[in-house]
């Protein structure tokens, strides 16, 4: 089992990995062995949570902030891992914007800020870090690209968030497509679909004001089947299946981890 489920001495790059299901899949990357880079907008909370997860669990997570909306700063932010490392073996495309308004006051600025972070970034990410991830990939030990999408895009939201389950159901096919190309040269491209996890986004449409300590997750959590919100080693000991050898013939899908939001809708 130990071996099955080993990311060992794997280098992860967990985008979006500040707070949130972020930083749940860093954690649980670090927890058992990875070398993590994370990424996030605002460099003082990078900064500041990759020196928290590694005084509080070890091993090694580095910060090197970026605004992934922008292609600048995609490719400013994997030449710093190309400086640093020799290949990638893990790409967690998590992070991720939402807009909220009225759909008769909704924004253009709301939809251009949530496709381009949400589609163009994930897929810039890819194409760029490819060089580093073709490096890792073997037909043994493929490489591996996790993307975070939603189950709103998947089922109707329930906020008036319009460009976001779009996007997100955009996530979800792109990552059939590029499954499809690139598990021809041993990389492996799959997306997660996160249902109700306590999360600065999540907090703030529900009410909560983007807290998350302290936030009444527990009401939040009866509306689920499981009668919960999600869990670090919820959401984490999916990424490490689908980063392991138990994960090599999984390919292209979009897995749900929701506690059957979508199964009973």
């Amino acid at each position: 089992m130990t071996d099955w489920f080993s990311i060992q001495d794997k280098v992860a790059l967990v985008t979006g990995g500040s707070r949130g299901i972020g930083e749940m899949i860093a954690t649980g990357f670090l927890l058992h062995g990875a070398k993590v880079y994370i990424s996030s907008r605002k460099s003082d909370v990078c900064d500041a949570t990759a020196a928290r997860l590694q005084d509080q669990y070890g091993g090694s997570c580095t910060s090197i902030p970026a605004d992934l909306s922008e292609l600048s700063s995609i490719e400013t932010l994997v030449s710093a891992i190309a400086e640093r490392e020799s290949q990638l073996d893990i790409l967690v495309n998590n992070a991720g914007s939402t807009w909220g308004a009225p759909l008769d006051e909704f924004p253009e600025v709301g939809w251009d800020k949530v496709m381009d972070t949400n589609v163009k970034g994930v897929f810039f990410m890819i194409q760029k870090c490819l060089p580093l991830l073709r490096k890792s990939a073997t037909r043994e030990d493929p490489a591996r690209v996790i993307n975070i999408g939603s189950v709103d895009g998947i089922k109707t939201p329930g906020f008036e968030n319009f460009s976001y389950g779009p996007s997100k159901a955009a996530v979800h096919h792109l990552t059939r497509q590029m499954a499809a190309q690139l598990v021809r040269e041993d990389i492996i491209v799959n997306a997660i679909a996160p249902g109700p996890f306590p999360s600065w986004m999540l907090s703030a449409g529900v009410g909560f004001g983007g807290e998350v300590e302290g936030a009444d997750w527990e009401s939040v959590g009866r509306g689920n089947p499981r009668k919960r919100v999600g869990t670090m080693e919820d959401i984490a000991g999916l990424a490490i299946f689908l980063s392991s050898r138990a994960g090599a013939y999984t390919v292209g899908e979009t897995i749900t981890c929701d506690g059957g939001a979508v199964a009973v809708s």
